[in-house]
């Protein structure tokens, strides 16, 4: 099994109460500390303002930040879960992730997927808010855009959403045969179809029900289009809390409440809470490793981990490092 490793960097107000001065320093220095091992890559959202409510509070931009620990970094692979494909014209982010690649020297991945959940952020960029068809429909042709690109260094597709005529991508990808692509989401006729026809990764729901439901669909979508099933990576994200007794775990999991409350309402701080108490990683290494290895049992290979205390505590990330990635990598 593989673990990849979020890097905080304000959507999920995770930077709250750091200097914005000194939060691209925490960043980077977490950056570097993951690039040390024994972690497999670090990723970042791709999201304009904070969730769950839109804040004033700083959220960086994904793909600075994907350039940024590029040069940073030098073992580490890089990711964003996921590029909000609409948000950029696909002929300028195959050229942006051309770009990253070289800068990092071939450790990118690029993953994509069609957004559409957070709406005050759409309509406060300008982007409107476009049906979820015609989402989807804007995936398909900006993957489409983005495999004709880094092949062979030109793109021209005449869509229903897009229409490039002869992008030049030059340099191409510097890994050969392109940039390894993340499709994420689990929507089923669609999403996972357009993961089985171009995707080398997928990321889906860890739910144990619903990951076996999904991975059973994408099977299928396999099938009928002659796509090998087994090589589609599928990976799941999580967010972690861990210590070493039961106690510590609550001990942790009522710091996040404490952290969120001045933020959000009594509404939204009782979902954020079930949504942490309730999750897959929560737990001590032990418990955490038997579900990962039941995880991995189902197929899921690779465990993409946010560790929401990580700018102020490196201990929960430490510790997972130490006890939870040697039982399993």
């Amino acid at each position: 099994m593989r673990f990849g490793l979020f890097i905080p960097q304000g959507w999920r107000l995770d930077l709250v109460g750091i200097p914005p001065k000194q939060q691209w320093a925490t960043m980077r220095r977490l950056a570097r500390e993951a690039d040390a091992g024994p972690w497999d890559s670090l990723w970042v959202y791709d999201h304009l303002q904070t969730a769950p409510i839109p804040t004033e509070e700083p959220t960086y931009e994904a793909w600075t930040l994907t350039t940024a620990f590029a040069a940073s970094t030098e073992r580490i692979r890089l990711g964003q879960m996921c590029t909000c494909l609409p948000y950029r014209n696909p002929a300028l982010l195959a050229k942006m992730a051309a770009t990253a690649d070289h800068v990092s020297a071939g450790r990118l991945d690029v993953g994509v997927g069609a957004g559409g959940w957070f709406e005050h952020e759409w309509r406060g960029y300008g982007y409107g808010f476009p049906s979820a068809s015609e989402r989807l429909a804007m995936l398909d042709e900006g993957v489409q855009i983005l495999r004709q690109a880094w092949a062979g260094g030109v793109a021209t597709l005449h869509g229903r959403h897009y229409r490039v005529d002869g992008a030049i991508c030059r340099p191409l990808p510097f890994q050969d045969g392109g940039i390894p692509l993340w499709v994420a989401g689990g929507g089923e006729r669609r999403t996972l179809r357009i993961a089985a026809c171009y995707g080398q990764y997928t990321n889906f729901d860890p739910t144990p029900d619903v990951w076996r439901h999904k991975s059973a669909v994408l099977a299928e979508h396999c099938r009928e289009l002659g796509r090998d099933f087994d090589s589609i990576t599928r990976s799941a994200s999580y967010f972690v809390v861990i210590a070493e007794t039961e106690r510590g775990v609550r001990d942790k999991l009522d710091w996040i409440v404490r952290h969120y409350e001045p933020m959000l309402s009594a509404d939204a701080l009782e979902q954020y809470r079930r949504n942490f108490e309730n999750g897959p990683l929560v737990g001590t290494p032990d418990s955490i490793v038997e579900r990962l290895i039941a995880a991995n049992a189902d197929g899921m290979t690779y465990a993409l981990c946010n560790f929401v205390d990580s700018a102020y505590d490196v201990t929960s990330r430490d510790l997972f490092a130490t006890q939870v990635i040697p039982a399993l990598a």
